[in-house]
């Protein structure tokens, strides 16, 4: 499966402890992320990520073209919903695409670790007929 990861600033270190906690799971799998978030993970992990550009960069948006085509199996957004910044990525453009492509997305860590767990018990399987 292939995972996006994207965290808002404030959210980061939440989502190096999501990933410390399901390495396990998150090694089996293909993993995407904007690029500091990506960066920050793969230290606290040394798990392998594909790394685009800061999502104020551009990094958003090359995630949402990989799930425009179908490339991207699960998104993991963890968002501040109080305190975000204008040069944090947008969460509706996320949000928009995955509901238009059948995307599962969690945005807080609740709804990720409830995905996490599906994966690992081949509950997101449906998503290789998907393709």
């Amino acid at each position: 499966m292939n995972i996006g990861l994207i965290a808002h600033d404030s959210k980061k270190k939440l989502m190096q402890n999501f990933c410390i906690a399901y390495k396990g799971i998150l090694s089996k799998n293909d993993l995407f992320a904007t690029g500091t978030t990506g960066r920050l993970i793969e230290e606290v992990t040394n798990l392998t990520i594909h790394k685009f550009l800061a999502g104020h960069l551009g990094g958003e948006q090359q995630i949402g073209a990989q799930i425009e085509q179908n490339e991207i199996d699960l998104v993991i957004f963890l968002r501040d919903p109080l305190t975000q910044k204008s040069h944090e990525p947008d969460i509706g453009y996320i949000v928009r695409l995955c509901d238009m492509h059948n995307i599962p997305l969690a945005t807080n860590l609740a709804t990720a670790e409830l995905l996490i767990k599906s994966l690992d018990r081949g509950d997101m399987e449906w998503r290789e007929m998907y393709k």
